[in-house]
């Protein structure tokens, strides 16, 4: 039995006329109340609380792996998708009516608010965010200006859309953190050694402190932009910083994304810290303020809750290459990372990176199930 969302009211193509065209399965929609929406398995997890099962979503379940979403992605640029509030509620909603995951996360991506701000790029398919002219020099840093509300309605009319639609389900509003944007506009691009990233952090670290505390408000106020407007939790993507040292991540990134993470605290709102290749940067990222450390699939859960310390939780970390495998492997896989997870002190099912476009969504239909079937457990609360 299936019940589709009802039409949003001033979009020029509603989510539910959008959705109808796809042949995933729907969920019902109700509103939720503050006690219900925050007694989810997620936001439990999220506090270290004890869960009825661990929670799970994954980073990229709304994306190419669905054919609901390349149908109405189709002939629409990313960036535009990522304008338009309609589309916007759509994706976001289809892996949660697929998949059954514990929270949604928002369509969007890290170079929309740069774009707000009157930053020229594109993102060039099959290579990514590609700047115009890139951040470099003391004068290019003053192009960057503060991001305000203003600068993305847009953002705030999909996530009060969402939040009406998804009932108790949580929806995570994300932003990249300081040092991978900066990565992206001093590069001019993806890179593979971050020479030029690097060369301006040694080489002139006023200018970098300058260009990463300007993104520090870009990052936070995206963040708060998507929170007041009811996202339940944020994650800041920290995809680069497996590229630096330790020292180096101490001294010239955390402090930035300490930065973004404290302008959030008095939100109540709980905060991820998630990056590719940080093993060693773990209790550095800890440190940064998130109630939350993401963690890739190279550590195992438990070797890195011991490094992040008893007072956060972990999320992660499944190698999204193992979707791919046969259903026992699959199985194997899921179970070792759920066994790693309950030696922290609360756990997040999640990959250890996004999921793969040539994944087989029924894979990951039967991972969320997989997950809530082996972890369940009754919950004793105190009266």
């Amino acid at each position: 039995m299936t019940d589709t969302a009802p039409p949003l009211g001033g979009s020029p193509r509603s989510a539910a006329e959008i959705g109808s065209q796809t042949s995933a399965q729907q969920v019902t929609v109700r509103a939720p109340g503050p006690a219900e929406l925050a007694d989810s398995p997620f936001l439990r997890a999220c506090r270290r609380e004890p869960v009825p099962h661990t929670p799970v979503w994954f980073m990229r379940q709304a994306g190419r792996s669905l054919p609901e979403y390349r149908k109405v992605r189709e002939g629409i640029a990313m960036l535009d998708s990522c304008r338009r509030p309609d589309l916007v509620t759509e994706i976001t909603l289809q892996p949660v009516r697929r998949h059954h995951v514990d929270a949604a996360i928002f369509y969007s991506d890290i170079v929309v608010p740069l774009v707000a701000i009157g930053i020229g790029l594109d993102i060039v398919s099959g290579v990514g965010p590609v700047i115009d002219e890139p951040i470099r020099t003391a004068a290019d840093v003053e192009r960057l200006r503060p991001l305000g509300p203003d600068d993305v309605p847009y953002v705030t009319e999909a996530v009060r859309s969402l939040v009406g639609e998804l009932g108790a389900v949580p929806l995570i509003g994300f932003a990249g953190a300081p040092f991978t944007l900066a990565s992206y506009l001093v590069e001019g691009g993806p890179s593979r050694t971050h020479a030029r990233t690097k060369a301006l952090m040694y080489g002139r670290p006023d200018v970098w402190h300058a260009l990463c505390g300007r993104l520090a408000q870009i990052a936070s106020a995206f963040l708060r932009v998507q929170v007041d407007a009811g996202a339940s939790a944020v994650q800041l993507f920290d995809s680069w910083a497996g590229a630096l040292s330790e020292a180096d991540y101490r001294e010239y990134v955390q402090p930035h994304s300490a930065r973004v993470l404290a302008d959030l605290a008095e939100t109540g709102v709980p905060k991820i810290h998630f990056g590719v290749g940080t093993a060693e940067l773990l209790p550095a990222m800890g440190e940064a303020g998130a109630d939350v450390v993401g963690v890739d699939w190279r550590t195992p859960l438990s070797v890195a809750s011991g490094r992040i310390g008893p007072d956060k939780a972990v999320q992660g970390n499944l190698d999204p290459a193992v979707l791919l495998a046969d259903p026992h492997v699959v199985e194997q896989h899921v179970t070792r990372v759920l066994a790693d997870g309950a030696a922290a002190p609360g756990h997040i099912f999640n990959l250890g990176h996004g999921v793969l476009p040539e994944t087989d969504p029924d894979v990951l239909t039967r991972v969320v199930e997989l997950v809530h079937e082996r972890s369940a457990q009754p919950v004793t609360r105190p009266n």
